[in-house]
């Protein structure tokens, strides 16, 4: 079979197509859109057709894989983006773009709090920001762990008091890489 005999079975399937289509769609405009998307596939791919098999079967097939695929792409996308005018504030935050300004003066008065600590905690809580364990920090400062844990716990009290405008942020920070 030729290719233009291909495109003409194709085309005189038209009607039923969009009968079908309507079944999925519910919307005339909709459904055209599958059939037009529907010939497409078919006349681009005619060479994936065995002659001699059921050319209406495999255009139905092609239609509803088609009509799913799109309505997956259709709910990936509108979970993805709020289409409204009125954005949230619970949406705000996934809709906009990070601000890295804002977090480099947050590290910065972060870092600032912690140069302030004495030697005597800043040193315990940075190896166990760092990932030591207690009883690394204990025999490598040659100190009790009891006294490790103390350090530690005074410095992060230290801390908060020093980050106290940033008190929901610094918890998170803190707690959340000591954890």
């Amino acid at each position: 079979m030729t290719k233009i005999e291909f495109n003409t079975l194709v085309m005189r399937q038209a009607s039923s197509l969009k009968m079908y289509a309507l079944h999925f769609t519910h919307d005339a405009d909709d459904a055209n859109d599958l059939v037009q998307d529907t010939m497409l596939k078919a006349i681009t791919y005619y060479n994936k057709f065995k002659e001699g098999t059921n050319l209406k079967g495999w255009l139905y097939t092609i239609m509803k894989n088609t009509f799913i695929n799109n309505y997956r792409r259709f709910v990936k996308i509108s979970s993805l983006v709020t289409k409204s005018d009125d954005i949230s504030s619970a949406n705000l935050v996934f809709s906009s773009t990070k601000n890295q300004g804002e977090s480099k003066f947050v590290m910065d008065d972060i870092k600032n709090a912690m140069g302030k600590l004495p030697a005597e905690y800043y040193v315990p809580f940075t190896m166990y920001f760092e990932g030591h364990k207690y009883h690394e920090i204990a025999d490598h400062l040659s100190i009790p762990i009891g006294t490790v844990k103390t350090r530690i716990h005074v410095a992060r009290k230290l801390l908060k008091k020093g980050l106290k405008p940033y008190d929901n942020v610094a918890k998170k920070l803190l707690y959340a890489e000591a954890e």
